[in-house]
């Protein structure tokens, strides 16, 4: 089996970057809207759309991720 080496072993691990970080932090970001929507679901139910929008909106660094991670 061979080892990438140079530009692109580099460009690999620049790829593996990107999306690596990008999930990371999308997880993150996530954890913690999601407990703060499902507690102000439980105050008030009106908010549900809300919360699930706000729940969505982090999965756009992934896909921002992926973008850079292709264009590489």
């Amino acid at each position: 089996m061979e080892f990438l080496i140079g530009d692109a072993g580099m460009a690999a691990l620049g790829k593996a970057i990107a999306i690596a970080g990008t999930g990371i932090a999308s997880a993150w970001a996530e954890k913690a809207i999601g407990s703060a929507g499902v507690g102000a679901m439980v105050e008030n139910e009106a908010v549900f759309g809300k919360a699930l929008v706000l729940t969505v909106l982090p999965e756009t660094i992934v896909i921002f991720g992926l973008v850079v991670a292709l264009m590489m």
